[in-house]
């Protein structure tokens, strides 16, 4: 039997014209609306690469304070800061990770690629049973595109990846405080948090957009109450449909949450 919370959601998402997928994980319920969907990942692969920056780090790998050449010549467009910069400049392993995460820039997820190998991701991936999620090609490949190669996830994929990097003990509590920390610094939050109060909320999210896309995926803490959240939108007619839908859902969530606080 459907719950009251999943009845709203559900009133949402039938208002969208979009394909929309719902994951959502409460310390009461658990709510999942077509959660095992593919869909392509757009910026939400970043949340794997994270992980397996961390994962290497931890096995000594790599170093999170060791310096990476930004060349010119391998800025791409899109998302972020870097592509912009008129300088050579060169950045530790830890920015770049930041910068990922939470200016979503492409030219740092490809160095990460580089430096920590496609390979190396797409088999944390596989060690995490994630169902759908595929690391196919680097960010702005056009080629690979025409080729029809695409990044991909799915809505249960992003939660089970959440819960990983907040409780899980394959990882390093100074890890893990690193990966929420530098999500809670996200700078695109016009979804799953824009009508939330951020006053007592922790938010730690990481979106994703293409043209008819729209995704989000958070861990919200609200008192001892831990939720992690995942909704991803493809074959959308306008995008603000789906940033509409995606910051109504959120704003469910965090009622939920803060009336069973109070």
């Amino acid at each position: 039997m459907k719950t009251l919370l999943e009845n709203k959601i559900q009133e949402v998402m039938d208002l969208c014209n979009g394909r929309v997928s719902v994951a959502i994980d409460l310390p009461t319920q658990s709510i999942q609306i077509n959660g095992d969907r593919s869909y392509s990942a757009a910026s939400l692969i970043k949340i794997p690469i994270l992980l397996e920056g961390f994962r290497q780090s931890e096995e000594g790998k790599i170093s999170l304070c060791e310096m990476v050449t930004v060349p010119k010549e391998g800025r791409v467009g899109g998302a972020g800061v870097l592509a912009a910069l008129s300088e050579n400049l060169s950045l530790t392993i830890e920015d770049l990770l930041t910068l990922m995460i939470i200016v979503s820039d492409n030219t740092a997820s490809n160095l990460l690629i580089d430096r920590l190998g496609s390979n190396a991701i797409q088999e944390l991936c596989n060690s995490l049973k994630l169902k759908h999620t595929k690391l196919h090609r680097k960010f702005m490949d056009f080629k690979a595109m025409e080729q029809g190669l695409n990044n991909v996830t799915s809505a249960l994929d992003m939660i089970s990846c959440l819960k990983v990097m907040d409780n899980s003990p394959e990882f390093s509590q100074t890890s893990r405080e690193k990966m929420l920390h530098i999500l809670h610094q996200q700078q695109f939050d016009n979804k799953l948090p824009s009508r939330m109060d951020r006053e007592v909320v922790f938010v730690a999210n990481k979106t994703g957009e293409l043209p008819g896309i729209e995704h989000d995926c958070a861990i919200l803490k609200l008192g001892n109450k831990t939720a992690y959240i995942a909704v991803l939108i493809d074959e959308l007619g306008e995008n603000g449909s789906g940033k509409d839908t995606i910051a109504l859902i959120g704003k469910l969530i965090f009622d939920f949450l803060n009336n069973e606080e109070n």
